[in-house]
């Protein structure tokens, strides 16, 4: 029976190792899409959100709204979504505070759209998917934290949008290199939950 033994010995370490090199390719694969910066012309930017308090947007959200400002002040596109809910008790969405932060930063009214739904990235990709349905749309450029691109751009495309992204390289998600390194992991993480399940996970963020 030794034969036997090391047969699951084998097949046991096999199994490990394969495990252990998806993980690592995935993590490798974010790290990557996190320095991309793709900003064709498109139907329009799409800002995940991230907290707000009272309306105000957190220093994450304000990151990525200042670069959703940016792009749409170069031409990339003529809308600017914001996305998100709210969490129980908050008086104001994610959306609603993303966009009033825009439109005082200038952008007038008839180029935002508020989409004020979604508690994860998974809700709020396909909330936006079925508005850019409404509306006849198809192109999208996504702005959120570097480490968290490639999973949004994967839930975005299946929810029928075709994306790019231009992660924003500004906040407390890229400060630091043990910041950095931690986004990755938990990253890794979602994205491979999402892929084996097709569920998303509500929490910090980036992970939602």
């Amino acid at each position: 029976m030794r034969w036997a033994g090391a047969l699951v010995n084998r097949v046991f370490g096999a199994v490990v190792l394969a495990v252990l090199l998806l993980v690592a390719s995935t993590a490798a694969a974010i790290w990557w899409t996190a320095r991309q910066d793709a900003r064709p012309s498109s139907d329009a930017i799409v800002v995940l959100g991230s907290a707000q308090y009272n309306g105000v947007p957190s220093s994450i959200f304000a990151a990525r709204l200042e670069h959703a400002l940016s792009l749409w002040e170069d031409g990339v596109a003529p809308v600017v979504v914001t996305v998100g809910g709210k969490a129980a008790g908050d008086q104001f969405t994610e959306a609603d505070a993303g966009r009033a932060y825009l439109e005082e930063a200038g952008i007038p009214g008839d180029s935002l759209l508020a989409v004020p739904e979604g508690v994860d990235t998974l809700e709020s990709m396909r909330a936006v998917g079925a508005a850019y349905a409404e509306r006849g749309w198809s192109t999208a450029v996504l702005v959120t934290d570097p480490w968290h691109a490639m999973r949004a751009e994967r839930m975005a495309e299946d929810a029928g949008m075709e994306v790019t992204s231009s992660p924003t390289r500004q906040g407390p998600a890229v400060q630091t290199r043990t910041t950095q390194f931690r986004y990755i992991l938990r990253e890794t993480a979602a994205y491979l939950l999402y892929r084996a399940t097709g569920e998303s996970v509500a929490g910090a963020p980036g992970v939602g």
